[in-house]
């Protein structure tokens, strides 16, 4: 019996029409939303290429040379920011640490409270850090306490989701072990799940610390205390110089924190 052979003009369809013009559809609507937000916010090309001469006599008339006297008045404010940023993120990362065990399915069971707390989370996550500062500068007077309170707040909301999502991808084969041999949740949590999760807990803990050193120079500008507050007192005085030299030490000082931040949680992962 002779074997017909298959026609080479036929292909063979990987992938369906309705897919196709499913991906298709997608697209042409994220571009319709492109164009509506640019239309909107009136963020067209030519006005950034407009800008860059503005930019370019800015930044060589005004901000340059910097005033490197001034950088004598910027090294204590500077310590300062740095204090908020690691106060901040210590009570943060200590106080996220319990509560994110709350936000873990696999040790809370209950399912009500533990929406409660995931919820809790959002809302921790979804308040811009400067909004908690003015909050507590509205509370507690301007200064040091206001930016470290914010940040606080801050911290236990990143650490703490990222910490409960670690917490639910942990083995399960020790949390059963311990459950199996008769262990409460408290043994449950020491013994099986925070020596799996410290690496990755002290990692974020430094990726806050990165995120805190930075914000800690915008919370100066509502009266958060650091280094934010010269800062705001030399652009309304129009001391650009005394500004080129507040920006290029923040820019050294948050290099080398973020370097040793990384090498850090290198290490660690």
């Amino acid at each position: 019996m002779k074997k017909t052979s298959p026609n080479k003009s036929e292909r063979i369809v990987l992938t369906p029409m309705r897919f196709k013009l499913f991906i298709l559809s997608i697209l042409l609507l994220v571009i319709l939303l492109y164009i509506v937000a640019a239309y909107q916010t009136e963020a067209f090309p030519q006005r950034v290429i407009e800008g860059f001469p503005i930019i370019f006599l800015f930044v060589v008339e005004d901000l340059w040379p910097p005033s490197w006297e001034y950088f004598t008045s910027v090294i204590q404010p500077l310590l300062e920011t740095w204090n908020i940023a690691l106060f901040g993120t210590t009570f943060g990362a200590i106080l996220a640490l319990p509560v994110s065990f709350l936000a873990a399915s696999n040790i809370n069971t209950n399912l009500t409270f533990y929406r409660i707390i995931r919820f809790f989370f959002n809302i921790l996550r979804t308040v811009p850090e400067i909004i908690l500062a003015v909050l507590f500068v509205a509370l507690v007077g301007i200064g040091d306490i206001s930016g470290i309170l914010a940040l606080t707040i801050l911290t236990i909301g990143i650490i703490g989701k990222l910490l409960s999502e670690s917490i639910e991808s942990v083995d399960p084969g020790p949390l059963e072990a311990i459950r199996a041999s008769g262990g409460n949740t408290l043994q449950v949590i020491r013994y099986a799940v925070i020596p799996q999760i410290l690496p990755q807990y002290a990692s974020y803990t430094l990726y806050s610390l990165e995120i805190n050193v930075k914000a800690s120079v915008v919370l100066g500008f509502v009266g958060a205390g650091g280094i934010g507050i010269i800062l705001r007192q030399q652009l309304s005085m129009f001391n650009y110089q005394n500004v080129a030299a507040i920006i290029f030490t923040l820019f050294i000082v948050i290099t080398i924190i973020d370097f040793i931040s990384n090498k850090l949680r290198e290490r660690l992962e």
